[in-house]
């Protein structure tokens, strides 16, 4: 078995070198099993995150098993391992909407060269191999530079008029998937957005984190704590950054708001933070 495993890291490291550009990886599984042991889940997990820039325009997840058994058996093994990625990927918040192909292809004959080690090859076998294809880029053709209406941004709503119910989404500020911390770049709005709480004492609110994508569950797993309250982290790790930056902690509170809210659009939209305001001093 250990010869076998150092066998797959040798090829795995040959694909994860050449899936830079071809964006795809392999999910190896032992034999007659389709639960992906935690070795090749913290694999994939790795990839996942590596998808996070990436605009995505479709996800293959194609299963496969060794030559032992029966034709019907491999097609119902090669299908329920394919089954277990796909949900991997929708507990991590890649988009159902991505995922095209989920197909069990029952045994595939796997050529090595110079490996004649029968067992090593069905090892190889019994996978499920994914494919993810990027959006082909864009070019656009230059356009007249015309002065647009700068759109209000978040500092500026929370400094204009609020009443009890309004909501502000952090439309900048972006999430890792899989993780209640927010990009470097969102860290800087973020920074901005403490800022104008502070000078606008005046107002209690509630901040909310959602997630997107999350299939037959309440919530994501943070990847962090391996917990699945996900939405909540992010409205919690929002929380505590407001307290270090000077907002008054009986102003606020946080709670997750799992998946029940999407926005309907881009799906890292919806891994997001909004405030509800709760109370307006002197509002009239």
């Amino acid at each position: 078995m250990n010869k076998l495993f150092r066998l797959i890291l040798i090829i795995l490291c040959f694909n994860i070198a050449s899936s830079q550009s071809k964006l795809t990886h392999d999910v190896y599984f032992d034999t007659d099993k389709f639960n992906v042991i935690p070795t090749e889940e913290n694999r994939l997990l790795l990839f996942i995150s590596t998808l996070t820039d990436v605009d995505i325009e479709s996800i293959s997840i194609y299963g496969f098993c060794d030559d032992i058994g029966a034709v019907d058996y491999n097609l119902k093994l090669s299908q329920q391992r394919a089954d277990a990625i796909k949900a991997i990927f929708s507990n991590n918040e890649i988009s159902e909407s991505l995922i095209t192909n989920v197909d069990g292809k029952g045994e595939v004959l796997l050529k090595i060269v110079n490996e004649k080690n029968i067992l090593k090859i069905r090892g190889l076998n019994r996978k499920v191999e994914i494919i993810v294809k990027p959006k082909p880029e864009v070019i656009e053709e230059e356009k007249p530079i015309v002065e647009a209406v700068k759109k209000k941004d978040v500092p500026d709503k929370i400094k204009g008029k609020l009443k009890v119910g309004d909501k502000i989404i952090f439309e900048n500020i972006l999430f890792k998937t899989g993780y209640a911390t927010v990009t470097p770049d969102s860290k800087r709005i973020l920074q901005e957005i403490a800022k104008s709480l502070v000078e606008r004492d005046d107002i209690y609110f509630t901040i909310q984190g959602h997630v997107c994508c999350t299939q037959f569950s309440r919530d994501a797993v943070d990847r962090k704590t391996k917990k699945r309250n996900l939405s909540e982290a992010r409205a919690k790790y929002v929380y505590n950054y407001f307290v270090k930056k000077g907002v008054n902690k009986k102003r606020m509170r946080y709670m997750g708001m799992r998946r029940k809210f999407p926005l309907g659009g881009d799906p890292k939209l919806d891994r997001r933070v909004e405030i509800l305001i709760t109370y307006v001093g002197n509002e009239n």
